[in-house]
């Protein structure tokens, strides 16, 4: 699933395109029960399909490679919970800084985007360190590449944001200035639909 959503200025899925995504959803729903267990298909996808918009930021998380899957539903608003569950961090999210701001502050050799910026275009949000960790649990995630997460204001007012990884079968949450981006590094998403 790697074609740009050609309707994406009004967020709104073709027939093709929402049956396609519906297919890789369900695959990978019944490939990965331990991630939802005593969760049912039939349930996620009746809710999927009374949410065009949450259908669209879903094609946008598999597109850019995410690979989103349920990882959760909170009982009290009856939401599903997605993360994107690729093995390494989404390749069409890479090579992008924090924010808009770290953006803005460089002067040349800026990257094409900034995570927040591509979350919110997307209609998802950034992973923070402990829906991370939650992921982690679910699998190996992050082996070789890393994630920008949320990071506290605090951090961010210094010029500073967080991002994670895994290695040596430990989660590791480190540090590095806003404006800096690497080819190993991306953003993970969730939604709730």
């Amino acid at each position: 699933m790697t074609k740009r959503n050609e309707s994406s200025d009004n967020k709104v899925l073709s027939p093709e395109q929402g049956e396609e995504l519906l297919a890789a959803l369900k695959a990978r729903f019944e490939k990965n029960r331990n991630r939802h267990d005593g969760l049912e298909w039939a349930e996620v996808q009746a809710k999927l399909e009374a949410n065009a918009e949450k259908m669209w930021s879903l094609y946008e998380m598999e597109r850019t490679g995410g690979e989103p899957d349920v990882v959760g539903h909170d009982p009290a608003t009856g939401e599903y919970i997605f993360y994107d569950c690729s093995a390494e961090s989404p390749k069409g999210r890479r090579s992008v800084c924090y924010d808009r701001e770290a953006l803005e502050s460089r002067k040349e050799h800026k990257p094409q985007n900034s995570a927040l910026d591509m979350a919110a275009a997307m209609g998802i949000e950034l992973l923070t360190e402990e829906q991370y960790r939650e992921l982690q649990k679910l699998g190996k995630f992050d082996t070789k590449t890393s994630s920008w997460v949320v990071t506290p204001d605090n951090i961010r007012k210094l010029g500073g944001a967080l991002f994670c990884d895994r290695r040596y079968e430990t989660v590791f949450v480190y540090h590095n200035g806003a404006e800096s981006y690497y080819a190993a590094r991306g953003f993970r998403g969730s939604l709730r639909v």
